[in-house]
């Protein structure tokens, strides 16, 4: 299942449970996309993060992602 098709199902999850309820393994199900979601846009945040060098006062680049540590 694709990023959009997750969000979809997350979607069509919550407007359920607002309007009529949801099962014990839909709710299962909602947690674990809402999970891989975070995850997912954690990841591609660190990734952005880790490619950001910014110029320090004195002229010296600083690569944020060797400074922090890269973490995957």
């Amino acid at each position: 299942m694709d990023m959009q098709e997750r969000i979809k199902r997350i979607n069509t999850l919550y407007h359920k449970s607002q309007e009529e309820g949801l099962t014990q393994e839909e709710k299962e199900e909602q947690k674990i996309l809402r999970q891989e979601y975070v995850a997912a846009i954690r990841q591609s945040l660190r990734g952005n993060l880790n490619n950001i060098s910014i110029q320090e006062a004195d002229g010296s680049i600083t690569n944020l992602g060797e400074k922090y540590g890269n973490k995957a």
